[in-house]
């Protein structure tokens, strides 16, 4: 997974479909289900390490952002 889309693709192969409507708040849904399917056990930890990183990096992007305006 290289891009926030894939972590969207990802979810939905588990019936995760996320829209808040803002984009940061998107992002940190989408880190609480990707946190819970891999305490579930649902996911391997390669998966959720990817994921997790993606999230993370455009979490940061989208504070960056949001501090300029």
């Amino acid at each position: 997974m290289k891009s926030l889309y894939d972590v969207q693709q990802f979810l939905k192969r588990f019936g995760i479909f996320i829209y808040v409507g803002k984009r940061i708040y998107d992002i940190e849904l989408m880190k609480i289900e990707l946190k819970n399917l891999y305490d579930l056990g649902l996911i391997d930890k390669t998966d959720y390490l990817q994921a997790e990183l993606v999230l993370r990096t455009e979490h940061k992007k989208e504070e960056d952002a949001n501090k300029h305006i």
